[in-house]
C-alpha cells in the first residue's frame, strides 16, 4: 500500500502522554432484496470499499511491520449484519466489477489526456489493491476485524442494536434494555467475547443511562467534551483522565482539538487543496447514457466512486488529483496532528501525576469515504510516531484502565456531541413526527411481551414476536430522524420509518386477538427483506425484568 513520505523530526524528549483514537464503524441496515439494483445499498458498497478495506490493510501492515500502538474499533451490530449478509456482498461484488470497468474505461477514454489518464490509472491500481484486500478475506470482513483484534492491532467494541439514541428510550425501560442487549449479543457472536466499551451513539448520555449500561455489563464509555467538564463535582484532570461515575462506569471525554483538526473540511485538514474531492465524480462529468450502468439503481446521476478532481479551493475551477501531493499533505497533517497532541499533553502532564490521556473519537466512515486521504494519515500518525518517538502512546481505553485504574468518582452532565450538544437534530421540526409513534409502538409491544411470556407460543407466535421487535428496532435507528433534518436522502428515510412501524402495527394487531392460528399474508416478505437480528429473543422486552419494575 502506499504511504505518506514522513518529515523527519527532532526527537523531543517530551513527557509521556497517550493518545486513544477510537473509529466508529456504523451504516442503519440497508437491505433490499424486492429490488435487483437499489441505490442506498451503496452507502454499504462505499464503505467498504473506500474505508474497512483500506483500514484493514494499514493494520495487516503495522502488524507486519511491527509497529507500536493501537486504536479501537466500534462495529455497529447492524453493520455487522450486514457486513454477513450473502446477498449484500453478491452485489458488492457486482459493484466492484462495475466501478473497475468503469475506470479502465476512463483511461483508455483519456488516452489523449495525460494528467487525466495518470488519475485514471491510479484509480484503476487503487481499485485492483482492494479487491484483492477482499478476497483475501474471501469477503469476510467481519473474521478480518476479528484476527486485527487478535494480532492487539485493534480493540473492538459496539453501540445500542440499531444506532438509537439511548436517553429518547428512557420513558420504555423494557426497550432501551433490549437495544442494549440483543447489541452485546450480535457482537459476542461474531467477535467471540462481549466488549469492554461501548459506543452511546451520537454521544448521547444522561445520568439515567446509568443502571442500564451497567446491567449490560459495560464497563466503559465516551461522552462529548462539556459532558466531562460539568461532571458533578467538576474534574480536577479536565478530559486528561477517565472519570468514574457513582456506579463504577469509567468515563472518557473527548478532545475538541483533535476533532476540529480531522473533522472540519473547513480550516481542518480534509480541506486541503490537495487532497481528492469528495463532492466532484465521474457521474457529474459524464453522458448518461454512458454513466448510467454504473450507477447501483439510482434514478438521476449519483456517485459512481471514482473522482478525478482535488479539493483545490474555494470558488475556483477543480484541478485534477495529483496522488504524490495528496500523500504530502497527509504525512505533513499527521506530523502536524502528532506536535499538537504533543503539545497538549505536555501542557495537561504539568499539572498530573499521571500521564494525560488525549481522546480522538471519529466515525470511521470519514477515513477513506469523506476524506479519501484518511487511511494515509492514520498510517502516517502511527509511523511517523514509531520513526520519531514524540512521547506519545497509542493506546485502547481499556489498556489506559489496566494501568490506571484509580480513577476520580463524578457523575458527566447530560450531553450529546450533537448540533449545540443537544439532541435538537433528532428532535426537530422536520422529524418530530417520529417519537411520539415510537414511544407508542414500544409501550404496545412491552404489554404484548407482558401478555405472552403467560400463552403458549407456538412457532407462528415466535416468528410474528421476533418479527415485530425487529420491525421496532429498525424504526429506532437515529439514522432516519438525521437523514431527515439533513434532507441528503430525500423521502428514503421517512419511508423506512413509516413502512418498519406500519409493518410493526399490523403484526401488533394480529398478535392482540389470540390464539393466531393462520399466518398473516406479509410476514414471510417481512422476514425475507429484514433479515437483521436472526437469533432476536422477544422476551427481553418483558417489562418484569426491567430496572423500575424491580426497584418498584
Amino acid at each position: 500500500m502506499e504511504t505518506a513520505s514522513v518529515p523527519q523530526r527532532e526527537p523531543s524528549g517530551l513527557p509521556r502522554v497517550q493518545l486513544a483514537v477510537i473509529l466508529h464503524g456504523h451504516l442503519p441496515f440497508v437491505r433490499h432484496p424486492e429490488h435487483p439494483q437499489f441505490h442506498e445499498e451503496t452507502w454499504l458498497f462505499e464503505a467498504i470499499l473506500e474505508c474497512y478495506l483500506p483500514l484493514l490493510r494499514i493494520w495487516n501492515e503495522w502488524d507486519r511491520d511491527h509497529l507500536p500502538g493501537r486504536l479501537t474499533f466500534s462495529v455497529s451490530p447492524t453493520l455487522a449484519a450486514m457486513l454477513q449478509d450473502e446477498l449484500l456482498l453478491t452485489r458488492f461484488r457486482q459493484y466492484l466489477a462495475r466501478l473497475e470497468d468503469l475506470a479502465e474505461r476512463e483511461e483508455l477514454r483519456a488516452h489523449f489526456e495525460p494528467e487525466r489518464r495518470t488519475v485514471a490509472a491510479f484509480h484503476r491500481e487503487w481499485l485492483r489493491q482492494q479487491a484483492n484486500e477482499f478476497h483475501r478475506w474471501d469477503g469476510q470482513l467481519l473474521p478480518a476485524f476479528r484476527a486485527a483484534a487478535r494480532s492487539g492491532r485493534i480493540e473492538l467494541i459496539t453501540c445500542s442494536a440499531t444506532h438509537a439514541i439511548l436517553p429518547l428510550l428512557l420513558r420504555e425501560p423494557a426497550n432501551l434494555r433490549s437495544q442494549l442487549r440483543v447489541a452485546m449479543e450480535s457482537h459476542a457472536r461474531w467477535a467471540g467475547e462481549e466488549p469492554l466499551g461501548f459506543w452511546l451513539p451520537e454521544c448521547a448520555w444522561t445520568p439515567d443511562l446509568e443502571p442500564y449500561l451497567l446491567e449490560a455489563g459495560i464497563r466503559w464509555f465516551l461522552v462529548e467534551t462539556h459532558g466531562v467538564l460539568n461532571a458533578n463535582p467538576r474534574p480536577r484532570q479536565a478530559i486528561f483522565a477517565p472519570l468514574l461515575t457513582p456506579g463504577g462506569l469509567a468515563v472518557f471525554g473527548r478532545d475538541p482539538a483533535s476533532a476540529r483538526q480531522v473533522w472540519s473540511r473547513h480550516g481542518g485538514y480534509p480541506g486541503d487543496p490537495r487532497y481528492r474531492e469528495f463532492h466532484q465524480d465521474v457521474a457529474h462529468d459524464s453522458e448518461w447514457e454512458y454513466v448510467r450502468p454504473y450507477l447501483h439503481g439510482a434514478a438521476g446521476r449519483a456517485f459512481t466512486g471514482l473522482k478525478f478532481h482535488r479539493v483545490t479551493g474555494e470558488g475556483r475551477e477543480k484541478e485534477l488529483y495529483q496522488r504524490a501531493q495528496a500523500l504530502q499533505a497527509a504525512a505533513e497533517h499527521a506530523a502536524h496532528f502528532l506536535e499538537q497532541r504533543v503539545r497538549l499533553g505536555r501542557a495537561a502532564a504539568s499539572l498530573m501525576s499521571r500521564p494525560p490521556l488525549i481522546v480522538a473519537p471519529y466515525d470511521a466512515e470519514l477515513f477513506g469515504h469523506w476524506w479519501f486521504e484518511g487511511p494515509e494519515f492514520l498510517d502516517a500518525v502511527v509511523r511517523s510516531n514509531a520513526a520519531q518517538p514524540s512521547g506519545v502512546e497509542l493506546v485502547t481505553p481499556s489498556e489506559h484502565l489496566a494501568e490506571f485504574p484509580d480513577l476520580e468518582i463524578a457523575q458527566p452532565a447530560a450531553s450529546t456531541w450533537g448540533e449545540e450538544g443537544h439532541l435538537g437534530v433528532w428532535l426537530d421540526d422536520s422529524n418530530a413526527w417520529i417519537q411520539p409513534r415510537l414511544h407508542a409502538a414500544s409501550r404496545r409491544f412491552e404489554q404484548l411481551a407482558d401478555i405472552y411470556q403467560d400463552l403458549p407460543v407456538t412457532p407462528l407466535t415466535e416468528r410474528l414476536l421476533r418479527q415485530a421487535a425487529r420491525e421496532l428496532l429498525l424504526a429506532q435507528a437515529s439514522d432516519w430522524p438525521f437523514l431527515i433534518k439533513l434532507n441528503t436522502a430525500g423521502s428514503y428515510p421517512s419511508r423506512r420509518v413509516n413502512g418498519h412501524l406500519e409493518a410493526f402495527e399490523e403484526l401488533a394487531q394480529v398478535l392482540e386477538a389470540p390464539p393466531v392460528t393462520q399466518e398473516p399474508a406479509g410476514l414471510r416478505d417481512l422476514e425475507t427483506r429484514h433479515t437483521v437480528f436472526a437469533d432476536l429473543d422477544w422476551r427481553q422486552w418483558i417489562r418484569s425484568q426491567d430496572l423500575s419494575s424491580r426497584s418498584a
